[in-house]
């Protein structure tokens, strides 16, 4: 097929993220580099530039042909997309007075062309700094924000439009109208994509990479790696599949029980438990840098990998390794030519890449994002119990019990206090690595809203969080020196558990799609860690959405939380994404 509209890549996150907008609108899109030649695409009916972590006047910031203008062919610029037509066409772009991250209020100027069906007030997701200062000659300005004076531009003779905002993510409300206005009446598109055809293609796909071959895989228990495993042994039959769980010692309550008898229930051919706890937390012991936790639970996976091939028949070229990788894990991690790196995952270390140089890898799922995964899951009718699951991350609690290599006492401000544990978050498609500011205020939906007003307000902060309730007044609370033991590891064990077991008889697990807890160790001297409950609405990861959760069911969750030994305070983490990440390293 030859694709009607094509996304160019300037690195931002959420680049295929538009192409698979395009495609759930019944039009096929693929994805090139931003500095493909401008003749090659003179057969498109429209063109989009994905947004990007870099500015357009720095040096070896990306950039598109100057031709690509004047094809004739529709262009919509998306973020960095805008800012790039508007420097190369004559206008003026600069760093704003302050960032923009989440949620904004769109203000319209003229509800017609690409803003069709808006009302005058709309709500849209930002996530940047530098901003467009003059419009190019013979553009006019379509809406604005109270921190962007221009957020939407256009010049409709030559079907030219830039936006600001993310259309694309669903936080956007109307974004999806936008992408029909541009791709219906402006581009003149005509449907021609199923999304349903997925899963015959993926299987052939398989078939084609397993080339005669059997496949190895590590099942983590969670949806990705068990779909990807599940449609293998669809694709190729279950005697030519063999699957491995691994017990880090960084699981949750239960799991190696739940990931049995799934793997049991869907008549996979070779199940079998590797119990490996020691060499891993030996391994991570005294580790407090997040990143080399990462590095450290890849390389340590890599080991246990090689151990189990060596044993027997998994080294001849009868076999390679499968893996439930999904296009978050690859674009998040830097895997689009100029992606910055938002987190390190951990199947991306340096060697599972000798694994992919090797040609020895399948990943069935590397370009479906989960909701998409959950879908071919029911298709191939694998049980709710396991596609309803929330997404667990790979390396498991290790990301979740967070470290510190020093003493510091919370520092308190005008907003509340700056907690010195530092945690990840992605701001103008970037990456940053800062303390948090917790407040104490109970997480309503309004304190939910100002939280993106104070991180874009400091400099210093990606993360707000709210106290819920405590042993001790919070002022006196300090960050101690701590690394992963089994004590603090029990402790947030026990933690995840109950806030899985009463979410669940509450109904709430039903109303977000992620909930994350974490550990930090901040406290006293008799209770040296605090629990955060991370509560988040999302569709795919890319974006998400701090959730409230009922006053009932947080002060019951909080007593609980309060009688496990060691834990001084529970906060409740109140940032959307961005301009924080779902999990905090």
């Amino acid at each position: 097929m030859t694709p009607q509209i094509t996304v160019l890549d300037t690195g931002g996150q959420y680049c295929h993220l538009i192409a698979r907008r395009v495609r759930e609108l019944g039009i096929y899109a693929d994805v090139q580099q931003s500095d493909v030649p401008a003749a090659t695409l003179a057969d498109r009916r429209g063109i989009i530039i994905s947004g990007g972590p870099a500015s357009v006047y720095a040096p070896d910031s990306p950039t598109t042909e100057k031709e690509l203008y004047a094809l004739g062919v529709p262009v919509l610029g998306i973020c960095y997309g805008l800012q790039l037509m508007a420097d190369s066409l004559g206008g003026e772009v600069a760093l704003g007075d302050k960032g923009e991250y989440g949620k904004a209020t769109l203000h319209v100027d003229d509800a017609s062309g690409l803003l069709a069906g808006f009302d005058a007030d709309e709500p849209v997701w930002m996530s940047h700094r530098d901003q467009v200062r003059t419009p190019p000659p013979g553009f006019r300005r379509t809406a604005t924000t109270a921190t962007c004076p221009v957020s939407a531009i256009e010049d409709g003779e030559r079907k030219l439009y830039g936006v600001q905002f993310h259309p694309e993510v669903v936080h956007t409300l109307r974004g999806r109208r936008l992408l029909e206005n541009f791709l219906f009446g402006i581009c003149g598109c005509v449907k021609d994509w199923d999304p349903q055809q997925q899963l015959p293609e993926i299987e052939r796909q398989v078939q084609a990479i397993a080339a005669g071959r059997n496949v190895l895989f590590f099942a983590s228990g969670g949806v990705d790696s068990t779909v990807a495993s599940a449609l293998c042994v669809r694709a190729l039959g279950a005697e030519r599949v063999h699957a491995v769980y691994v017990d880090t010692g960084l699981m949750r309550e239960g799991e190696t029980e739940f990931v049995e008898k799934t793997f049991e229930g869907f008549g996979h051919g070779v199940f079998e438990v590797v119990d490996a706890r020691a060499e891993f937390l030996g391994q991570l012991a005294g580790v407090t840098e997040p990143e080399r936790k990462r590095h450290i639970i890849g390389e340590e996976f890599v080991r246990v990998q090689e151990r189990i091939l060596e044993r027997g028949r998994f080294l001849d070229g009868e076999w390679i390794l499968g893996q439930g990788t999904i296009y978050p894990d690859t674009i998040e991690s830097g895997g689009t030519k100029k992606a910055d790196l938002i987190k390190t995952h951990h199947n991306r270390v340096a060697g599972i890449q000798r694994l992919m140089e090797a040609n020895r890898i399948v990943e069935p799922l590397r370009d479906l994002y989960k909701d998409e995964v959950r879908v071919l899951g029911r298709t191939m009718q694998l049980p709710d119990e396991l596609l309803d699951r929330h997404p667990f991350p790979g390396p498991g609690l290790a990301i979740r019990c967070l470290c510190s290599d020093a003493a510091a006492a919370v520092e308190a401000t005008p907003e509340g206090w700056v907690v010195p544990v530092r945690s990840v978050g992605v701001q103008g498609d970037s990456r940053t690595y800062r303390p948090v500011l917790a407040v104490e205020e109970l997480p309503t939906e309004e304190v939910i809203d100002r939280a993106t007003h104070l991180i874009n307000q400091r400099s210093d902060v990606n993360r707000v969080i709210a106290r819920c309730g405590g042993h001790s007044p919070f002022s006196e609370a300090q960050v101690r020196p701590s690394a992963i033991t089994e004590e603090r590891l029990d402790r947030l064990r026990r933690a995840d558990a109950i806030v899985r077991e009463m979410s669940e008889q509450s109904g709430f697990e039903q109303q977000v799609w992620q909930f994350p807890v974490v550990l930090i160790p901040l406290g006293d001297a008799a209770r040296p860690d605090s629990v955060v409950l991370r509560p988040i609405y999302s569709v795919d990861g890319m974006t998400a959405s701090a959730v409230a959760m009922p006053d009932g069911l947080r002060e019951a969750l909080v007593a609980r939380l309060l009688e496990i030994p060691g834990v001084a305070h529970v906060l409740y983490d109140i940032t959307h994404k961005p301009p924080a990440t779902i999990e905090w390293e």
